[in-house]
């Protein structure tokens, strides 16, 4: 069992705009605002020393105080666009709180606001995966739901259409397919020298955990919210029903 360590730092990172979904960050879900679902899952693995929130809204940040948040990171302009990078937004939040407390963290682990479907053991299983696999990430996904090799397109030159990839022979099932994964945007952890090197997130010291379609929905649209909030009551339900 991996027990609290002083070594590894949480952070959530939210803008206070939201073109899909208005306000989502902030909005209620289940009886508690977007963001602090995330909050409260990190609390409930016992693995952080913190729980750092970063946004551009005094709005959020209030928010995410009352809801258990140890660190409220202001973030800058440039770093609060459409356009802006989420990871130097996470080294922006993980510099600003090492500054503060002047303590330096081994690991970080930065959760998606809008994929509150996760559940506190998914958490831990990927802090322990990357000290188990020597890794240096390790990011969450789940089993893509279509193919490159079979059902995805693409139109390329005089209209015509083809498959995104290909293999020789081309499969005639979607079984005979090379496994893919979509990533879902729930869980990304990073030893301290990967999070703060220019490095991207892919590479042979990158470990991929696998979390089922029910729990990987991430809430980019009206849509997306609704299916949420379907799936969290479901999910709420069996969380008090006997066994």
């Amino acid at each position: 069992m991996t027990m609290l360590s002083d070594k590894r730092l949480c952070t959530i990172c939210v803008r206070g705009g939201s073109k899909g979904v208005p306000g989502k960050n902030i909005r209620m879900l289940a009886g508690t605002p977007l963001l602090a679902h995330s909050i409260l899952q990190a609390r409930a693995t016992g693995l952080f020393a913190a729980v750092a929130v970063s946004s551009d809204s005094p709005e959020i940040l209030d928010i995410a105080g009352r809801y258990g948040a140890d660190y409220l990171v202001e973030r800058p302009p440039e770093l609060a666009t459409d356009a802006a990078p989420k990871l130097p937004v996470i080294r922006h939040c993980a510099s600003a709180v090492e500054k503060s407390c002047g303590f330096r963290y081994d690991v970080f682990v930065d959760l998606g606001a809008t994929s509150p479907l996760r559940l506190p053991a998914d958490i831990s299983a990927c802090v322990a995966r990357l000290r188990s696999e020597d890794a240096d990430i390790v990011l969450t996904a789940t089993h893509a739901r279509h193919s490159p090799y079979f059902s995805m397109v693409r139109i390329g030159i005089e209209r015509g259409v083809h498959l995104l990839m290909s293999t020789e022979p081309p499969p005639v099932r979607r079984q005979d397919t090379p496994e893919c994964f979509d990533m879902n945007g729930s869980i990304y952890v990073w030893t301290r020298d990967a999070l703060m090197s220019e490095r991207g997130l892919f590479g042979s010291r990158t470990r991929l955990h696998i979390m089922p379609e029910e729990r990987s929905a991430d809430i980019d649209t009206e849509l997306d919210w609704l299916l949420v909030e379907t799936l969290m009551q479901r999910q709420l339900a069996d969380a008090f029903t006997p066994g």
